[in-house]
């Protein structure tokens, strides 16, 4: 099958080449991949995998073989899923438990884009409890999980305060849902319940000082690829303890049909949008990891499959 080939020659270490057809186990249904969507992760495993390995999170297409053992979707049915590797190919293997059926509204490269990043928000903010009347603070709210944060986050009830890197990429935030946008460390005067931080480094540490007592800071990423120190004493003294908790959207979840399930009926309902920076056919992967790696990316990027 043609496929986006580890290569560490490549600009941005991907090219377009060829791999060997996926062989779908008794629970997996088959797909003919349309659509994949680029994470920051894609950019991590890009540079510890081996030359010629397939990998990618996310893919949306059409099945072209049902499960052998009768469950998941039929064939013809367009679908969107999640797997550890395989999402930049032209087929995939995908768990049943681990594939949802798109509705006829959303668009398939838009759907592309919801398992890691849409997944990761809504585990995030799951994790945080309820948000209703809550105060939640998203940094890197122009990102592909920031932006899906903080619209989830608005739908939850919660006073959503958007963190940008600048200006520029705070344009838009209020639409997604933000009733308080601020640029870099320059954060709300007022603690804050939670933190949902894909940024890491400085970041971390001043929005983790401005947790109210029993606040938790959801970690999700750490694209500044900064160290964060937190100040001495600043773990002691709170009533109620705040807390930092890694986020994992990965693999071995029991709900993950579920959840993109539930993404997919927002989006369908126009409730939820796709903030979509870049889209181009898959063979320009280079344009779309050159925009991603230099942050210049606002929302998410998809390739659509040809």
């Amino acid at each position: 099958m043609r496929a986006l080939i580890v290569d560490p020659m490549a600009p941005g270490r991907v090219r377009l080449g060829e791999a060997p057809d996926p062989v779908p186990g008794p629970a997996q249904v088959l797909v003919e991949v349309r659509h994949t969507s680029l994470n920051a992760a894609e950019l991590f495993f890009a540079e510890r995998a081996e030359p010629g390995e397939v990998i990618g999170f996310d893919a949306a297409g059409v099945v072209v073989t049902a499960a052998a053992d009768g469950s998941g979707p039929a064939v013809g049915s367009r679908v969107v899923g999640f797997a550890d590797g395989g999402g930049f190919g032209a087929l995939r293997a995908m768990d049943v438990a681990d594939v949802a059926v798109v509705p006829d509204a959303v668009d398939l490269g838009e759907a592309a884009t919801l398992p890691v990043a849409a997944g990761t928000a809504l585990r995030a903010l799951e994790q945080a409890g309820p948000l209703l009347g809550r105060r939640v603070l998203v940094t890197g709210a122009s990102g592909g999980v920031g932006g899906f944060a903080v619209q989830l986050a608005a739908l939850g009830g919660a006073y959503v305060i958007a963190v940008a890197g600048s200006e520029e990429s705070a344009r838009g935030l209020t639409d997604l849902g933000a009733d308080e946008v601020a640029i870099g460390l320059a954060g709300p005067a007022e603690p804050v319940d939670v933190v949902i931080d894909t940024v890491g480094g400085d970041q971390l540490t001043a929005f983790y000082t401005l947790l109210a007592p029993g606040g938790t800071l959801q970690s999700v990423g750490w694209a500044s690829g900064h160290a964060a120190t937190l100040p001495v004493g600043s773990t002691l003294g709170s009533p109620v303890p705040k807390a930092i908790v890694s986020v994992y959207n990965g693999v071995g979840l029991t709900d993950r049909q579920a959840q993109l399930s539930r993404l997919l009926t927002l989006v369908a309902a126009g409730r939820l949008r796709v903030p979509v920076g870049w889209r181009g056919p898959w063979d320009k992967i280079a344009d779309a990891v050159e925009a991603l790696g230099s942050r210049r990316l606002r929302g998410k990027a998809v390739l659509d499959v040809s």
